[in-house]
């Protein structure tokens, strides 16, 4: 399953996988390590809720009754921490944090009148590729955690990024919720199409976690419009209701409850002919790469699978030969 051992591009042909892997890290270091390793709190969240239920107190059908109307009507808070560190509303690193110099800080309006934060990172324009990664994040943070993978897209597979914050997270206006994401990511790419600069580029979808819910939702409503070159998966679910049950199995009886269902499972085989790259930590602690596989499984559009060993849930992407999979994908299928 692995690909060979060139490197990603030819003006880094003397770099190693590990070398690579020491300038992901080289670059995330600019940012507090703390707010880079601790980018999704949903099962910290949840397992210190399912600690209530182990009281003997639980007995009580009444309190049983309170727990289950707060996991319902607060279960955003716990899908969606975006004030997960305490300071990721306000405070969000720019790209020039990271050496990029090329970039434009954005607020893009959505339909529904909110306002989203984005950068949009230019690759040299001698060297770059002709495609553009609409980039989705995890559940935590902001995109400014990101910005270390923005930067190897950009300088070493020399694309363009587009990175959108969703509406609630870092310095975009509004309230996350299942809906609303969607709405957001829609305005994201027609942003690219609308852009002079961008419109005729090849458009390559990135999602980790719940961004690859993000990104499948999109790519099947939008598949018809034939722009769209390729979809990268990273440590993605098949749905949120399925994925309470296996990552915490006290819950299960819970799961109902969910409103924010994020249906991957059953949308992913409407994609028929975008190719995708599924990118799976065997070791996720967070999301079990049954999740992955099952995906994988059911997706009827090309497909290029891609295990990292000993990738975990936010550590996959610093994982030797993450970049290359990618690199190849986009060799491959993307621009040849």
């Amino acid at each position: 399953m692995c690909a060979d051992t060139h490197s990603i591009c030819s003006h880094t042909d003397s770099e190693q996988p590990t070398q690579r892997r020491d300038k992901y890290k080289r670059y995330a270091s600019v940012q507090q390590p703390s707010q880079l390793k601790h980018t999704n709190t949903m099962a910290s969240t949840l397992n210190s809720f399912m600690s209530y239920l182990r009281l003997p107190l639980l007995a009580s059908s009444g309190l049983a009754a309170v727990l289950s109307g707060l996991l319902y009507f607060k279960q955003n808070e716990i899908i969606y921490p975006r004030a997960f560190p305490p300071d990721a509303r306000t405070n969000v690193p720019r790209p020039s944090q990271f050496g990029i110099a090329d970039f434009e800080e954005l607020f893009i309006p959505t339909p529904d009148g909110e306002s989203l934060s984005a950068f949009l990172i230019r690759a040299n324009k001698q060297h770059a590729r002709n495609i553009t990664v609409l980039m989705f994040h995890g559940n935590a943070g902001n995109i400014g955690y990101r910005l270390p993978i923005a930067k190897v897209l950009e300088s070493d597979l020399r694309c363009n990024v587009l990175m959108l914050q969703y509406r609630g997270y870092g310095l975009s206006s509004g309230n996350p919720n299942e809906k609303g994401l969607m709405i957001d990511a829609q305005t994201g790419l027609d942003y690219i199409r609308q852009r002079q600069e961008l419109r005729d580029t090849k458009i390559v979808v990135y999602g980790q976690s719940i961004g690859g819910a993000v990104s499948i939702g999109l790519v099947a409503r939008n598949q018809k419009h034939e722009d769209i070159a390729g979809v990268v998966l990273e440590n993605t679910f098949t749905s949120l209701k399925k994925l309470i049950p296996s990552a915490f199995p006290p819950a299960r009886f819970l799961a109902p409850l969910c409103h924010q269902i994020w249906p991957s499972e059953a949308t992913l085989p409407q994609i028929l002919n975008v190719p995708i790259l599924f990118l799976s930590g065997l070791k996720d602690e967070i999301i079990p790469p049954s999740h992955m596989s099952r995906l994988f499984q059911v997706c009827k559009a090309p497909k290029v699978w891609r295990e990292l060993p000993n990738g975990s849930h936010n550590d996959t992407v610093a994982e030797p030969r993450y970049f290359q999979f990618i690199d190849d994908f986009l060799r491959e299928y993307v621009d040849p």
